[in-house]
C-alpha cells in the first residue's frame, strides 16, 4: 500500500499487515504498534474488537480516515498527537496543542515524588507511606496535568494544585481531571508556576521547559514540529525556568516538604545547586529513565 491508496475493501488484518510495513519502510521504529493503535482508533475498536474483526473489510468511511492518519503519521504527526490521547501512569490522558505528550521519562518524577513523600521526616509513619494522610500537592506547569493526576490516583486523600500561564492546557486537565474521576481533590490555576499559589505544601513537582533555545532546531520532528515550544524553550543555557520555579517552590513547602523537578541531560547538578541556593537538601541522588539518564531530582525542605 503506498500513501494515498484506498484501505477500502481490504480486510482488517491485511490493511495492518500493509500499514506496518509502509511505516518500517519509512525507518518508523514502532510501526507495527502505531499501525494497530491507528487502525484501532480508525475503526473505533479496541485490540479484543481488532482480533474478532480481522476479516471483514473496510468501509469506504473507515478507510479515509485511516487514510488521514496515515497521510499525519508519514509526515511526522506523533501517533499521541493525531489521537489526542497518550497514556501516563496507566491513566489515558487527552492532549492539545498546548500540552506536552507525556513521555515514559517523566514518571520517575512520581516515583521518586512518592518517595520523597514516604520519607518525609514530618509524617507520623516516615517509613511507611500513609494513604489516608492529607497531603497538599502542587504541579507548577502543568500541561494536561499527567504529573499531578498521577500523584493523586496513588494519594487517595490527597489534594492537587496545577499551575500553567496557558488557559488552554489548563482547560485540558481539567477535563483529564474529571474524566479519572478526580475533578473533587484538583484545582487548576492560571498562574507562572507558583505565583497564584499559597503554601504550606507537602510536595511541589514540576516538569519545566530545560532545552536551551538553540538545540530546539535539532530536536526530533515529532517534538519540535508538534510539542508547544513554550513547553521546550529553557533559554539560553536551558535553567530559565527552574531559576524562576525553585525559590518559589521552596518558600511554599511546609517543615519536610519536597520539590521534584524533572531534569534534561547533564543538568542535574546544577539543579541541586540551585536548590542548595534556596534551602532545600538533596537527600536523595537524582533518579534515572529507562535509558540511564538522570531525570528527576529532589530537595527538601529539612524541618528547623
Amino acid at each position: 500500500m503506498r500513501s494515498g491508496q484506498s484501505f477500502a475493501g481490504q480486510t482488517l488484518e491485511r490493511a495492518r499487515r500493509s500499514l506496518t510495513a509502509r511505516f518500517t519502510s519509512a525507518g518508523i521504529d514502532s510501526a507495527e504498534l502505531d499501525a494497530r493503535l491507528l487502525i484501532g482508533a480508525g475503526l473505533g475498536l479496541d485490540l479484543t474488537g481488532m482480533i474478532i474483526a480481522a476479516n471483514r473489510l473496510l468501509s469506504p468511511g473507515e478507510s479515509a480516515r485511516l487514510e488521514d492518519f496515515v497521510r499525519r503519521r508519514l509526515g511526522g504527526e506523533p501517533v499521541a498527537r493525531i489521537l489526542s490521547t497518550k497514556e501516563f501512569w496507566g491513566l489515558p490522558l487527552k492532549l492539545s496543542a498546548e500540552t506536552l505528550v507525556p513521555r515514559p521519562d517523566t514518571e520517575t518524577v512520581v516515583e521518586l515524588a512518592l518517595e520523597m513523600l514516604r520519607a518525609n521526616p514530618a509524617a507520623n509513619s516516615p517509613r511507611n507511606l500513609p494513604r489516608n494522610r492529607s497531603w497538599r500537592i502542587a504541579d507548577l506547569g502543568t500541561g494536561s496535568g499527567a504529573i499531578l493526576l498521577a500523584l493523586l490516583r496513588e494519594l487517595p486523600d490527597a489534594r492537587g494544585f496545577g499551575t500553567d500561564i496557558s488557559a488552554a492546557a489548563l482547560q485540558m486537565a481539567q477535563a483529564n481531571a474529571a474524566d479519572l474521576g478526580l475533578a473533587d481533590r484538583a484545582t487548576f490555576i492560571a498562574c507562572d508556576y507558583a505565583a497564584g499559589l499559597s503554601g504550606p505544601f507537602d510536595l511541589v513537582v514540576s516538569n519545566p521547559p530545560y532545552v536551551r533555545s538553540a538545540d530546539i532546531a535539532g530536536l526530533a520532528a515529532e517534538v519540535r514540529d508538534h510539542d508547544p515550544h513554550r513547553a521546550l524553550d529553557g533559554g539560553v543555557d536551558g535553567f530559565d525556568a527552574y531559576r524562576a520555579l525553585i525559590p518559589q517552590a521552596a518558600r511554599l513547602l511546609g517543615p519536610g516538604g519536597a520539590l521534584v523537578v524533572e531534569s534534561g541531560q547533564g543538568q542535574t547538578g546544577q539543579i541541586e545547586d540551585l536548590m542548595t541556593a534556596a534551602g532545600l537538601t538533596a537527600e536523595s541522588p537524582p533518579r534515572a529513565d529507562l535509558a540511564g539518564i538522570p531525570r528527576a531530582v529532589a530537595g527538601r525542605k529539612m524541618p528547623l
